[in-house]
């Protein structure tokens, strides 16, 4: 290596950093951590060789802040500092500033930055460099008018996007005319709040296109490369859900034009290091300009499983001067790899990220799994709510896809809801294995409960829960079961005449009393309301894993129980359980009266009403934003506005009552 970099200090968080010390380790590089208030734990913390405390959990003030960062890593007398994806690894500002410290910036220069970072001025760069690019509007004129007088030469349905923007944030899909000013005015305010800077492009809608993205590298000796495609179309809200590669409706003289038209994009801003550019293609394999990504992208395992790269390494070998060892002809792609992000959130709930704490983690055996999760992982409203990626590899997409399901059941997290059973059953959808894959895909396959799972457990998983707090709950089989002494467990707690152990439990706000009577070699569980019943066969039990029997079939369910709440997974779906045998349960609702409240930990940005203002059901109240999203908070009645003393900017905890709507009966009760 011609250049002396010796430490590298990782400037974020979570799997991204642990993926980047991974590698800089088995270079023989030292690494450094940074880390904010809400982090000290984290596992890229205790992976790297140092790490330093640069803030607050609020991202602006840690992660975010150029400065802190930058003297962390003078103080650790780091030589180099590797944005990882995200935070700030597409400011040019922060690059620049690393140059003006005498830290080398594992990434592209500054310029280059700049001019991707603008969808505007990149396409304009594009343009001239020949690159095919979406019909619309770039102009320097922002005015409203002038967008509204270009509209009518692109025609409808066309998107409206934030020029500095990203992930979705400042984008509308417009199909009439009519709506086009008001489109224009939210995508200028969210492009300012989210960007601080309000410039827009319009562009032609292409209606359920292919997303597909070509990885180039280039070293800094005029060397660059294309590395093949990824499948990214299959996203939420236009974030990428599931990755493949090679693409299965890309062809050898596409993925050539593709590659080609990418070594052109990078080309044409001096580029150097790992970069994508993104395309949208239609069904007639025309292919048209998105952005370009000046950094390693969050789905680049499954270009590494494909290509036999290792894309940070190169990324590092590049900073260091190096020049590539390799040619375009050297490049080959050999079998399928898929990858899937595992995100903290309900696919029950629309997908709504959810905080916790992770009670059980046990990756995949058959899988590589880049994650920063641990067991007692607190997952916070700071962050964003993607836990790990699980990639696959395997000789062909079919191989792949089945490959990817078994690591899908294999992966255990209990705790904490998130998206794992949606990610399995849209994997082993007869669409998805049809391979009629569009951005579209989501919205016309994956809507209905067979995919999302349902919010109600079944009788199966209930009886489960019961038998799992009749034994973690009974003083003698408690400490039984944290002795994995099985064989002495029914012994402990059985009645010659069958005694029936009450046990009444809630989950997402439902009810069910159910009996677990101990016979000597088997428990008969029935749910008191319904009459159902079933016998279950106690095959093993330790402190987060149940193996029964029932008419004849062995099933195995991961949990973690704590006191009076239990978490368990069998399979079906991811369920929290409280009991409340021995609590005083209100099966009475309050009438005339609804509670809004915080969905989950975060922050107040708007409250949008005032006291005593009359709202109707529907309404939103206020909105909170968390896990890097927006949260409207609804009002479930019609009905006065009683706020709670909070105001925009404040801290909310999960739950938290932020206003109580009362309908009218009930506010001429309470003048009374």
């Amino acid at each position: 290596m011609t250049k002396s970099i010796q430490k590298i200090l990782i400037a974020n968080r979570g799997e991204i950093a642990c993926r980047i010390i991974r590698t800089a380790h088995k270079l023989g590089f030292f690494t450094v951590a940074i880390y904010s208030e809400a982090d000290r734990n984290a596992l890229h913390v205790q992976q790297a060789d140092e790490a330093v405390f640069v803030g607050p959990a609020d991202p602006t003030s840690s992660y975010l802040h150029s400065e802190k960062v930058i003297n962390a890593a003078i103080q650790t007398q780091a030589d180099a500092i590797h944005p990882g994806y995200g935070f700030l690894s597409e400011n040019a500002d922060f690059a620049r500033a690393c140059e003006d410290a005498g830290l080398t910036f594992i990434g592209p220069n500054a310029d280059a930055i700049a001019l991707m970072g603008s969808k505007r001025l990149s396409k304009i760069a594009m343009l001239q460099a020949n690159v095919p690019c979406i019909p619309g509007y770039e102009g320097g004129d922002q005015s409203d008018a002038a967008l509204i007088e270009s509209a009518k030469n692109i025609g409808f349905p066309l998107m409206v996007k934030a020029s500095a923007g990203g992930g979705g944030k400042g984008m509308r899909l417009v199909h009439e005319a009519s709506d086009l000013a008001a489109h224009i005015s939210t995508a200028r305010s969210e492009a300012l709040n989210g960007f601080g800077n309000d410039e827009l492009i319009l562009e032609r809608a292409l209606i359920g296109p292919r997303h597909i993205e070509i990885q180039i590298f280039a070293d800094g000796c005029g060397n660059t490369l294309y590395l093949g495609e990824r499948d990214c179309s299959i996203q939420r809200r236009h974030q990428k859900v599931i990755e493949e590669a090679p693409s299965p409706f890309v062809d050898e003289q596409l993925r050539k034009r593709m590659g080609e038209a990418a070594v052109a994009a990078a080309k044409a801003c001096n580029y150097c290091g790992a970069g994508t550019v993104e395309f949208l293609v239609d069904s007639d394999k025309q292919f048209y300009f998105l952005e370009m990504n000046t950094r390693l992208q969050v789905e680049h395992p499954v270009t590494e499983l494909v290509t036999g790269l290792d894309l940070v390494e190169w990324q590092l070998r590049v900073a260091c001067e190096e020049s590539l060892p390799f040619t375009q002809e050297d490049i080959q792609i050999s079998g399928h790899a898929i990858e899937v992000r595992l995100y903290a959130e309900e696919p029950r709930q629309n997908f709504m990220p959810q905080t916790g704490k992770v009670k059980v983690w046990k990756p995949a055996t058959n899988a590589r799994t880049d994650h920063g999760v641990y067991q007692n992982l607190e997952v916070s409203s700071h962050y964003d709510p993607m836990l790990a990626k699980i990639i696959v590899k395997a000789e062909s997409r079919a191989s792949a896809v089945r490959k990817m399901a078994r690591a899908l059941r294999e992966t255990q997290i209990i705790g904490i809801n998130t998206n794992k059973h949606f990610l399995q059953n849209l994997v082993q959808s007869p669409a998805f294995l049809g391979n009629d894959v569009t951005t579209a895909f989501i919205e016309q396959h994956a809507q209905h409960e067979d995919m999302k799972g349902s919010l109600s457990p079944s009788f199966s998983i209930l009886a489960k829960a019961a038998l799992l707090f009749a034994l973690t709950q009974n003083k003698h089989a408690s400490t039984l079961v944290h002795d994995n002494a099985l064989n002495k467990l029914t012994p402990t707690w059985q009645h010659s005449m069958g005694f029936a152990y009450p046990i009444i439990i809630t989950c997402n706000d439902v009810t069910v009393s159910m009996t677990v009577t101990p016979f000597t070699d088997h428990y008969r569980i029935c749910d008191t309301g319904t009459k159902t019943e079933v016998t279950l066969t106690l095959l093993d039990l330790t402190p987060q894993s149940l193996v029964v029997e029932a008419d004849k079939l062995r099933s195995t369910a991961s949990y973690a129980a704590n006191g009076n709440t239990l978490f368990i997974d069998d399979g079906t779906g991811h369920f929290m359980f409280s009991c409340v045998t021995h609590s005083k349960v209100d099966s009475k609702k309050t009438q005339g009266t609804a509670q809004v409240n915080a969905v989950m930990d975060g922050v107040i940005v708007a409250l949008l009403v005032e006291q005593g203002d009359t709202v109707n059901a529907g309404d939103t109240v206020a909105i909170m934003e968390a896990m890097k999203m927006e949260h409207p908070l609804k009002a479930a009645i019609k009905g006065t506005v009683h706020l709670s003393p909070i105001t925009a900017g404040d801290q909310v905890k999960s739950k938290q009552t932020i206003a109580t709507i009362l309908q009218a009966d009930e506010v001429i009760h309470e003048q009374k």
